[in-house]
């Protein structure tokens, strides 16, 4: 070993703003313990602790003054560049929740399709069927084959079904 790795490390103690000598084993291992707690913040941009302030990281980074909080008030006020009040983040944030209306209309509309295609088709319940079995869609080819019908025809009629009613779920 040389006198170098013998010799103590220094550790700075960001409370008490002061330097404390440890040994070389204590000084990697907290070292170590450090870099990857602030390489972990820095990954999911929550630190931005430069390089020449890292002797600064003790790995409590919700006290760092390089932390970044990732959660805003939405009471917070936003300022224009002139410094005046241009409401709060509440104000211009919109609500992503479907509200009861539109789940409500949805329903109704969904109703009164499957209802005009029980008109057209006498195994409409079975094709009602077969679509909630495969939420995430199905080919008319494979709806036909279930149904023992010929894929052209089935393709056709539901074609014309859908042209027929587009209007009222484009809107």
């Amino acid at each position: 070993m040389t006198n170098k790795e013998n010799q103590d490390k220094k550790i700075y103690d960001k409370n008490s703003k002061k330097w404390y000598s440890v040994s070389g084993e204590f000084y990697k291992a907290h070292d170590r313990y450090c870099n990857t707690a602030r390489k972990r913040m820095q990954y999911q941009n929550r630190c931005y602790c430069p390089k020449g302030k890292w002797w600064l990281c003790d790995a409590h980074c919700l006290d760092c003054e390089f932390y970044i909080s990732s959660t805003d008030s939405l009471d917070e006020p936003i300022f224009n560049n002139d410094g005046s009040s241009n409401g709060t983040l509440l104000d211009h944030v919109a609500d992503t929740k479907a509200i009861a209306e539109k789940i409500v209309s949805d329903r109704n509309l969904l109703q009164y399709l499957f209802a005009k295609l029980r008109e057209l088709d006498s195994e409409a319940d079975k094709l009602i069927a077969i679509w909630s079995e495969h939420p995430d869609g199905i080919s008319d080819r494979k709806v036909a084959k279930l149904l023992g019908r010929p894929q052209r025809t089935f393709a056709e009629e539901m074609k014309r079904f859908r042209e027929k009613y587009r209007h009222l779920i484009d809107d």
